[in-house]
């Protein structure tokens, strides 16, 4: 057995409970050397005291001995009262306190009291709650705002989504659905897999199972994006169904459509085809470690796989085939006009030569009769007659 210890902590959010009364917990995605993925609620009061008792575990590295020498971050005292306002004026402190908790050293951020403290309890499996009261209401940081904490803006409230069929889970860090289920989305991720929670359940489920409550999720979908924009694959894959593309690690590609699935339609050469936007990284961007290692997690299932799916909304999604994808990108289009173009006379010359050689090619057409030679072919006619 290795060590055990956190490789990441991310503030989400935070929510507001009203059993036994009033209250706010704030939520952390845990993510452990197991690569395991954890849900924790904490009350900003535990979070203080974890903190003091930190300090006292390590008096140098805290700067009771000398103020010089601290490194363990500064975590302002609870208020007397903490409402809606305060609750999220904090998450930006938090945000930076867990990032500095992480990169702190080992000694220190793989301590047990450390461990212990972001370790699931069974107040996060099975939280406190009354039939008769009001739902809690959950309030997430918006996702663009995470890497800088002065950005964090309003909340965001979960959505809910409706399980369209059956899902087994194939792994310790997803969710099993069944058809029906109703979800609340905590996470979004392009890769196709969305982390949700029902009810003391919480995972990652694929994007292709779940729809919106109040409609169709077509409108949620980009639309596509026919100048392509540059990717770089960052882990093969080899097609398994004839719409997809076999591509190896270092290719250079076009996406031109992104869909929830997590599986985006590129275009290689002269080819299109479907690739799992997991293994895809834009180009000029930095390698991220999250994502990295989001690479690991198995490819989500795509849509047109899901069998006896049971969608409560009456419009089909629409459908584009590889064929339309190819004939509309800008690369094609841009190589039709060039052909046209060049078959096109550049010259008056060529002109001539065209037109010259256009009338060989047709039979000749007999010259129109004169108008006397029409009177003359009548009146020998009439004499004839006459005779």
């Amino acid at each position: 057995m290795g060590e055990t210890y956190i490789r990441h902590i991310e503030l989400l959010g935070f929510e507001k409970r009203f059993f036994p009364s009033q209250h706010y917990v704030y939520m952390f995605l845990v993510k452990w050397q197991d690569l395991t993925e954890k849900l924790v609620y904490r009350k900003f009061t535990d979070i203080y005291e974890f903190h003091k008792s930190l300090k006292e575990m390590f008096p140098i590295e805290s700067g009771d001995i000398n103020p010089e020498n601290r490194i363990i971050p500064h975590l302002p005292a609870p208020k007397w009262f903490d409402g809606h306002r305060s609750t999220q004026n904090r998450q930006g402190t938090l945000t930076e306190y867990c990032y500095t908790l992480m990169n702190l050293p080992h000694k220190i951020s793989r301590c047990s009291h450390m461990l212990n403290f972001f370790k699931v309890r069974p107040s996060d499996l099975n939280p406190p709650t009354d039939s008769h009261i009001k739902k809690p209401e959950t309030y997430l940081v918006p996702k663009d705002s995470k890497k800088n904490a002065a950005d964090i803006t309003g909340p965001i409230i979960l959505q809910t989504y409706r399980a369209i069929a059956d899902y087994e889970k194939i792994s310790s860090s997803e969710m099993a659905l069944k058809t029906g289920d109703l979800v609340e989305v905590v996470e979004k991720s392009e890769s196709g897999w969305w982390f949700c929670q029902i009810k003391n359940k919480r995972g990652w489920v694929p994007a292709a199972y779940v729809e919106p409550m109040d409609g169709p999720d077509e409108s949620e979908e980009q639309e596509p994006n026919y100048a392509g924009e540059l990717y770089v694959v960052r882990k093969g894959y080899a097609a398994a169904e004839d719409d997809e593309l076999t591509l190896k690690e270092g290719d250079t590609v076009e996406v031109i459509h992104k869909l929830l699935d997590g599986w985006w339609v590129v275009r290689k050469d002269e080819n299109t085809g479907y690739y799992p936007s997991m293994y895809l990284q834009k180009t000029g961007e930095e390698n991220d470690p999250v994502k990295n290692q989001m690479r690991n997690r198995g490819i989500p299932p795509r849509r047109s796989t899901i069998r006896n799916a049971k969608s409560i909304h009456n419009q089909n999604r629409k459908q584009i085939s590889q064929e339309t994808y190819r004939k509309n990108s800008v690369k094609y289009m841009r190589k039709k006009t060039k052909n046209n173009f060049q078959n096109k006379p550049n010259t008056l010359k060529e002109k001539n030569e065209m037109e010259e050689n256009k009338s060989k090619a047709q039979p000749a057409i007999p010259p129109r009769p004169s108008k006397d030679l029409l009177m003359n072919r009548c009146t020998e006619s009439t004499k004839s007659k006459i005779k």
